[in-house]
């Protein structure tokens, strides 16, 4: 069995390099593509184009940055839904639509290849210490087949969530939607124990410490509290594209979004800033101005 793996960015490096160690072989396509040389040099096959890793493989692995993205390597003649080889199946970690993934499965149908979405929950740290979660939903027989080999990905735990394509991607963005009502959260706590007067290590300390003892609280209030915004786990340009997001899927579930809009305001007056590639966490900045949104 032959696999792919497209997208080598801050996320998809550290899992390609897993799936490397895992399977000693295997071929890498990056649009940069001298971000290929560190696999290469450990034994992956980088090709030039997109096709051309799709025609050798029977898995593919892709993350790209947004929908278009993965439009783009998944559709047309050059496309990994045309060339992959037939059986073969296309396992997309990349943050998108649902919708866009319900199509991508239809047209890789057309030409007898599977889609399968495993939208990934955990920061690069989290993929070199192999304790990722994988999120997997798709057509059973594919999910099965692509189940065995997360753990070689990085993944800790694998939650599953049906056969439609989509489904997964509805989970994933339900999840960012919590993780940046959280940044929110804390950006506010934080600011408002300092212009009051108090220690925000000690009361940071303290809340990580009791009722709010979670890994999300302790390591996003860790990075709050000392500002170390850069380098970026995940940049605030992806996190404002996934609240975008979350915001197309509540329009499509008729659900007003109100606290979705705010973060969303957030976000786009600190990339307005200048704060685009600063980690996403990086919003505390906006919150410390204490200009009204």
């Amino acid at each position: 069995m032959k696999i792919g793996f497209i997208g080598l960015g801050n996320l998809g490096m550290p899992i390609a390099k897993n799936l490397l160690a895992a399977h000693k072989e295997i071929f890498v396509y990056n649009r940069s593509f001298y971000k290929t040389k560190t696999l290469i040099d450990d034994g992956a096959i980088a090709c030039q184009t997109v096709k051309e890793l799709a025609q050798q493989c029977d898995i593919v692995f892709s993350i790209v940055s947004d929908d278009n993205a993965m439009k783009e390597i998944t559709l047309g003649e050059d496309g990994i839904a045309m060339n992959l080889k037939d059986g073969g199946i296309h396992a997309s970690i990349s943050t998108i639509l649902p919708a866009t993934a319900n199509e991508l499965a239809k047209k890789h149908q057309l030409f007898h290849t599977e889609y399968v979405a495993i939208p990934v929950m955990g920061r690069p740290d989290a993929a070199r210490s192999r304790q990722l979660n994988f999120l997997i939903s798709g057509a059973d027989k594919a999910v099965e087949t692509i189940k065995p080999l997360l753990p070689d990905l990085g993944a800790a735990t694998i939650w599953e969530f049906g056969q439609e394509a989509g489904a997964a991607n509805v989970a994933k963005l339900c999840n960012n939607f919590l993780i940046a009502s959280t940044l929110e959260s804390i950006a506010e706590g934080v600011t408002l124990a300092k212009k009051s007067g108090i220690s925000t290590a000690q009361w940071m300390k303290m809340v990580t410490g009791t009722f709010l003892n979670s890994p999300l609280h302790n390591i996003y209030g860790n990075i709050i509290l000392n500002e170390a915004f850069t380098p970026a786990g995940f940049s605030l340009r992806l996190g404002l594209k996934d609240t975008n997001l979350v915001l197309e899927q509540a329009a499509t579930a008729n659900l007003p979004m109100e606290l979705a809009q705010l973060i969303e305001k957030r976000m786009n007056r600190s990339v307005a800033n200048g704060l685009a590639e600063h980690d996403w966490c990086s919003i505390t900045l906006d919150v410390q101005s204490g200009n009204p949104l």
